[in-house]
């Protein structure tokens, strides 16, 4: 596949624009090279690489649109989406909450590119693979990955101006190691834009010693516990809380910002006061693209919650307006303050406690509370005067990261993750929280 330039995809962008008759017009254009190995039972299963480019024109009478895709460029085709999409938008009902597009904005490049990520091959990713298997079988335990890598490049343009451009890359790794038996399971997820940052080694150490330590799992009464949380148990329960910020469904009752009469809790304190978090599209750990490709406005960096208290909300356009409030670009990463304290450093400051490599199979019980139900999983140790002293067997948990965030002990240092149930690239922190509720015991490993 080819990538498109900049200059390419303006042309591409400028010749649609001119094609259509309707009032107003957007353009996306988008292309990804996804390269990835997967592995299991100490072989490799699949690999291969997936390429596509396609090109989204969005048009408008009115109230009234239509979208089209297509996978080519040819004058011909192009022309053939910008009528269908016309056709379309004809024949389609009013939208009550139609807003039109955004005029010229402001994009400041973000540093989401990086080559060595783009360089990646079939050679880098066997050896990723290769290592996690061959010193699995060392230690007599059976490994199963998977890796992935992407370049792409998003363009967006419309009829009113907006023009931006940007490339992006990241890879993914996530390993579940486990004994012959079964009976012990260790897990590991890596999730980085720039692959120099990417260990293969010691990432596969880390879930090859859980795996190891977590045989004869001890049974532990159910119960409120101090736990100490490593940032990938704290993102899959963290993103579902963070998926809630929008300004609407609060406005309208409709989750835990809701406020008891009508509005948003904007401004109060739902927090510890060591709860700081932030979206900022320019982070060195977490750029992500500086546009948001849906609504084509310019991204900001802006304070979520501060010192505990809600600091903004998501408004969408269309919200804006009817509110009198102005609307920015979604975010695209959520980031937490965290410490330089270890997770190691966290355990030893803990007398008695449960640390947590990973919880899952998260659902939602109650959205007004974001009452979350979910097991823990691949590692689950007891810690006893600021020590592991032996793997227990697994809770399930009835938790809500809004009690979460208001029973911390410490903040540990943040790793960069892509939450499961998460829109955003997160850099997220481990935490010690008490009175942490598990409801009942699971044998699953």
């Amino acid at each position: 596949m080819k990538f498109l330039s900049q200059e390419e995809t303006k042309r591409i962008s400028d010749k649609v624009l001119s094609l259509t008759k309707a009032d107003q017009c957007e353009v996306t254009i988008n292309g990804a090279r996804k390269g990835n190995i997967r592995y299991a039972r100490n072989a490799v299963s699949t690999a291969g690489l997936i390429e596509d480019t396609q090109l989204v024109v969005s048009v408008a009478f009115g109230k009234k649109q239509g979208t089209a895709t297509v996978n080519e460029f040819d004058e011909k085709s192009l022309e053939k989406a910008v009528r269908r999409a016309e056709d379309l938008a004809r024949l389609a009902p009013e939208n009550p909450e139609f807003m039109p597009t955004p005029t010229k904005q402001e994009y400041k490049a973000t540093e989401t590119f990086f080559q060595k990520t783009a360089d990646i091959d079939p050679e880098f990713r066997a050896q990723v693979a290769a290592y996690s298997i061959e010193n699995s079988r060392k230690n007599k335990l059976v490994a199963a990955g998977f890796f992935t890598d992407g370049t792409s490049f998003t363009s967006i343009a419309n009829s009113n101006g907006v023009f931006g451009y940007q490339q992006d890359t990241g890879l993914d790794f996530t390993l579940t190691v486990r004994t012959e038996d079964g009976r012990g399971s260790g897990w590991v997820k890596r999730s980085v834009g720039d692959a120099s940052k990417f260990d293969a080694r010691a990432a596969s150490d880390i879930a090859i010693e859980k795996a190891l330590r977590s045989v004869d799992a001890k049974a532990l009464e159910p119960g409120r516990y101090t736990v100490i949380l490593e940032p990938a148990a704290t993102s899959d329960i963290l993103a579902y809380m963070f998926n809630a910020f929008d300004a609407r469904s609060a406005d309208e009752g409709r989750s835990f910002l809701a406020k008891k009469g009508g509005g948003n809790r904007m401004g109060e304190k739902l927090f510890d006061e060591q709860v700081n978090v932030w979206a900022d599209p320019w982070d060195k750990d977490v750029a992500v693209l500086p546009f948001d490709t849906r609504s084509m406005l310019a991204r900001e960096r802006q304070d979520i919650i501060k010192n505990g208290k809600i600091a903004s909300l998501d408004y969408s356009q269309y919200w804006a307006k009817k509110m009198g409030k102005r609307a920015v670009g979604t975010p695209g990463n959520i980031i937490m303050a965290g410490t330089n304290k270890s997770t190691e450093e966290l355990i030893a400051n803990t007398k008695k406690g449960i640390l947590v490599t990973r919880t899952w199979y998260i659902r939602m019980v109650d959205p007004q509370s974001v009452l979350l139900t979910g097991l823990t999983r691949d590692g689950t140790f007891y810690i006893e005067n600021g020590k592991i002293k032996h793997p227990i067997k697994n809770f399930r948990f009835n938790e809500s990261p809004v009690s979460m965030l208001n029973n911390i002990d410490e903040i540990g240092k943040p790793e960069i993750l892509s939450g499961d149930e998460s829109q955003f690239q997160l850099l997220i922190p481990a935490m010690k929280v008490r009175d942490f509720n598990f409801t009942s015991l699971s044998d699953a490993v």
